[in-house]
């Protein structure tokens, strides 16, 4: 008997919604990175992109512990000489909220041509209002730990 490895023929891809309502960004992140890596499949083959599609809503009501939320900053840089921009968490969040999720889920994804097409399947936005319901996602909660 020789081993199953899975490819993109029998791959049955689900969507998945989660809302970001109240719920902290790293544990957020870290459980919406394993869905669509595909983890939490037993499929899963880690040269394969096995994942799952993720859709999270309500980013702007994510939250942070402790004083993260008045210390953390964002840079970017625009590619020119002294070009280092910042940004504070709050000021971010305010302006597009869906950039400090995604940044998050991105960032635990692995950093290859793998992960940047694990990401594709990432979809992020602002209120409780998607796009998506013509896939039929299903509502995926994270058990507090």
């Amino acid at each position: 008997m020789s081993t199953f490895v899975p490819s993109s023929k029998n791959l049955n891809r689900k969507w998945f919604v989660v809302d970001a309502t109240g719920q902290t960004l790293g544990r957020l992140a870290s459980n919406a990175a394993r869905v669509l890596t595909g983890k939490n499949n037993p499929q899963y083959t880690p040269y394969i992109d096995t994942g799952d599609h993720v859709v999270v809503v309500n980013a702007e009501k994510i939250n942070l512990t402790g004083l993260k939320a008045e210390q953390k900053v964002y840079r970017r840089y625009t590619g020119f000489p002294g070009g280092l921009r910042e940004e504070e968490f709050t000021k971010l969040l305010a302006r597009r909220p869906e950039a400090i999720v995604e940044e998050a889920i991105k960032g635990m994804l692995p950093k290859s041509r793998l992960g940047r097409q694990m990401a594709t399947k990432l979809k992020v936005y602002k209120g409780d209002k998607h796009p998506h319901d013509a896939q039929q996602p299903q509502a995926l909660s994270f058990d507090a730990q």
